[in-house]
C-alpha cells in the first residue's frame, strides 16, 4: 500500500557543481526537495520511480552517476566492473536521497517516456501491492517550452499544461495525473508525465493529503516539487 509520495524534477542543474555560478538560482528548489524527501518518513520499501528510454528495474548493484554532466560525482564510489549505471532520472533520485543518507535500500524503477498510460498506471499498482507501506520518489520534469530560450521553444499550450499538473500533484488528483495526454506531453517535451501516471496508478483513488512545495519554470522548463502522504486510519 502507497503511504507517501515526493515528486522531485531532474535536471542535471540541480546538482550545484553542476550548476556552477549559477547554481543559487535553484536554491529554493533544491530546498523543496529536500523537504519532500523528508516527509516520506517510514515505509518498508522506498521505490525511486522515473523516466528512461526503456521501462525495467535496476537491481542492487545499479549506480548513480553525473559523470555525463562533468561532475566525477558517482554512487557508490567504487561500483562493480559488471554494474549498471541508473539512467539521469533515477541518479538525481538518488542524488536526493544520498543528501539525506537514505538512498542505501532504495529501490530503482525506471518508466518508458513513451509508455501508454494503463502500462504506467499497472505499474503504479504493482509497485503499491509489493509491501505493507510503500513510499515512491517520482522524479520528473514538466514542458520545456515555457519561453523562447528554452529547449523546445515557446508553446502556448505549456503554461496550462504545466498549471494543470502542478494542481493535480498539489491535490492528490490522481484522475487528472491518469488522463495527461501522451501524444500532447510529447509535443511538449514533457519528461515526467509517465513518472506521475505511475504515481497515480499507485495512489488509486484513495484520499492522500498533498502539498505543492515548488512549481517553477527557471529555464524556460517545468519543475514541480509536491509530498503526498496518506492521512492516519480514522482520520
Amino acid at each position: 500500500m502507497l503511504v507517501s509520495a515526493a515528486v522531485c524534477p531532474h535536471p542535471p542543474l540541480l546538482v550545484p557543481a553542476v550548476a556552477g555560478e549559477a547554481a543559487p538560482e535553484l536554491d529554493g528548489l533544491r530546498a523543496a526537495c529536500d523537504e519532500a524527501v523528508q516527509r516520506l518518513g517510514e515505509a518498508d520499501v522506498l521505490v525511486v520511480v522515473g523516466g528512461a528510454p526503456e521501462t525495467r528495474t535496476y537491481g542492487p548493484d545499479a549506480y548513480a552517476t553525473l559523470q555525463p554532466y562533468g561532475l566525477s560525482w558517482t554512487v557508490p564510489d567504487h561500483p562493480k566492473d559488471d554494474a549498471e549505471a541508473l539512467p539521469l532520472s533515477l541518479s538525481i533520485g538518488r542524488w536526493l536521497l544520498h543528501r539525506q543518507d537514505a538512498d542505501t535500500d532504495a529501490r530503482y524503477e525506471a518508466i518508458a517516456f513513451d509508455a501508454p498510460p494503463e502500462e504506467c498506471l499497472g505499474l503504479g499498482r504493482r509497485l503499491a501491492e509489493s509491501a505493507e507501506r510503500v513510499a515512491l520518489l517520482v522524479m520528473g520534469d514538466g514542458t520545456a517550452c515555457r519561453s523562447e530560450k528554452a529547449p523546445g521553444y515557446l508553446d502556448a499550450r505549456a503554461a496550462p499544461y504545466d498549471g494543470a499538473v502542478a494542481r493535480a500533484l498539489g491535490r492528490a488528483d490522481t484522475a487528472a495525473l491518469a488522463d495527461l495526454d501522451p501524444d500532447l506531453s510529447r509535443e511538449l517535451q514533457v519528461a515526467g508525465r509517465a513518472a506521475w501516471q505511475v504515481l497515480a496508478g499507485a495512489a488509486g483513488g484513495d484520499g492522500f493529503s498533498a502539498g505543492l512545495l515548488a512549481d517553477e519554470a527557471p529555464y524556460g522548463v517545468g519543475y514541480f516539487v509536491a509530498a503526498w502522504s496518506r492521512p492516519p486510519y480514522g482520520c
